[in-house]
């Protein structure tokens, strides 16, 4: 019988993500009545808010119907309109609880939360039962499941109905033993940006395990109108926009302008579409270029932006955009260095040819090595950190360009007193080209990053290292 009056109330289980709920049921002599589905109530009291986007109900006539032990690449919220079941999950995942069983009873004053990949079966315990499931995806023929064997004896569940008495699908008892089971891997990551500086440090932070993705501007482009179609993207939980067009002075040109407004804001808004829709994390990459470098003190993430061009002004736009996304994760940094052209490998160049060059004094702030943007971005995902926006920086004193060529020339065995200290109007001045205005401050504030356990990698041991290894 129905149990009525209960407090709204979690309970976990021994398999990760798997949560039964009881459930208010108020009833008199006229029947019962439950809110079967309550999102702020829920989410509230704990429940991870899924997006369900369908409501299935399988309705079962006579007693000991049983049904087969289905994980499927989408979460549910099972529970029972009429009726009562027993309940059997096993964790079909990958990972060191592959295999793991609970089992428990459901009328209508109970639920439980199956997260992807948990294996969800059951056996009626009362003719005319009502089993109730809402999912966060729409079936498709496209997407992958797993199964296991109701009679499978490593799980040795004990079903209350023997399972030569009940009515199953001969399909359901075909399926493999655990030990045949291949397990169900982890939701994807895609990288965006996959041949650029950082996209080849993510790459190597990361490496080629089957469930992460890397693609280029060729092989997913962000401005196709089919792009919510582009891939199945249930299947994914998470992205990295680690691509941008960052080239600061062309941006500045009618042509360059429209190419940076397309790349760094109606890509990135599509891409927050994406996110939002499909319930995806959103690692987007930000910079210094947001705010406009006057600033007295190191710029903090909720700091008013104040970009000064095109480019920034398109990074700014890019970060409202994301900001929005319920799950996302906007990292701000500056000055980056890694493997492909940049500041560091033009000076190390100049210095081994024996140029003197002049090089900028009045724009201060801090190298960001992508080895340690790539662990900063992998730190706040698997961390769980809160969601928002991060500075991520190398640490250390701030300095000039000048100061830093200065240190590449010295590290490299030149005279750092070969570079020449120049100010920023007088390094630009006859310049035929177009020039983008340039904070000349940059420093950001790495607190709250650090406040999450990471650390930045020091900028002048990072520095010498990466110079020395030029060769």
């Amino acid at each position: 019988m129905t149990e009525f009056g209960k407090a709204l109330t979690p309970t976990e289980t021994s398999i990760p993500g798997l949560v039964v709920w009881d459930l208010p049921v108020h009833g008199d002599s006229r029947g019962w009545f439950k809110e079967n589905w309550h999102r702020e109530k829920m989410t509230a009291a704990g429940l991870r808010d899924f997006g369900p986007v369908q409501n299935n109900i399988s309705f079962n006539d006579a007693v000991g119907t049983t049904r087969g032990i289905h994980a499927e690449p989408w979460d549910k919220w099972v529970s029972v309109a009429t009726g009562r079941i027993f309940g059997a999950w096993v964790d079909l995942r990958e990972g060191p609880t592959f295999g793991a069983v609970f089992t428990t009873e459901l009328d209508p004053s109970r639920a439980i939360y199956v997260p992807r990949g948990v294996g969800n079966s059951y056996q009626t315990l009362e003719p005319d039962t009502a089993y109730v499931y809402l999912v966060n995806d729409h079936w498709s023929p496209d997407a992958s499941y797993t199964f296991l064997n109701l009679a499978d004896e490593a799980s040795a569940i004990a079903w209350p109905i023997r399972l030569d008495q009940v009515e199953v699908s001969p399909k359901d008892l075909a399926h493999p033993r655990l030990a045949d089971v291949t397990p169900m891997g982890p939701r994807k990551t895609l990288v965006l940006g996959a041949n650029g500086q950082l996209g080849r440090a993510l790459r190597a932070e990361w490496g080629d395990a089957p469930h992460i993705e890397y693609a280029t501007r060729a092989e997913l482009d962000l401005s196709s109108p089919d792009l919510m179609n582009a891939r199945r993207w249930r299947d994914y939980d998470t992205i990295v926009n680690a691509a941008a067009y960052t080239s600061v002075d062309v941006a500045e040109t009618p042509e360059g302008r429209v190419h940076a407004w397309s790349a760094n804001v109606l890509g990135v808004g599509s891409l927050a579409r994406v996110a939002t829709e499909n319930d995806i994390l959103l690692i987007h990459v930000s910079s210094d270029y947001v705010f406009d470098g006057t600033s007295t003190r190191p710029y903090r993430e909720n700091d008013p932006l104040s970009p000064l061009g095109v480019y920034g002004q398109t990074k700014a736009a890019g970060d409202t955009i994301v900001a929005t996304v319920p799950r996302h994760y906007i990292v701000r940094t500056s000055w980056v260095v890694g493997e492909g052209k940049n500041f560091v490998r033009t000076m190390a160049d100049l210095a081994r040819r024996g140029v003197d060059p002049r090089v900028v004094d009045d724009q201060v702030g801090r190298l960001t090595f992508t080895h340690d943007i790539a662990r900063g971005i992998r730190h706040l995902r698997d961390s769980a950190a809160p969601y928002g926006t991060y500075n991520l920086t190398s640490s250390g004193a701030c300095r000039s360009w000048a100061d830093i060529a200065a240190t590449i020339f010295d590290v490299i065995g030149a005279d750092g007193g070969r570079v020449i200290p120049t100010p920023t109007d007088a390094y630009f001045a006859g310049s035929m080209n177009t020039v983008a205005p340039r904070p000349r401050y940059s420093e950001l504030d790495l607190s709250r990053i650090e406040s999450t356990g990471f650390t930045p990698g020091d900028g002048d041991e990072r520095l010498e290292t990466y110079v020395r290894a030029l060769g």
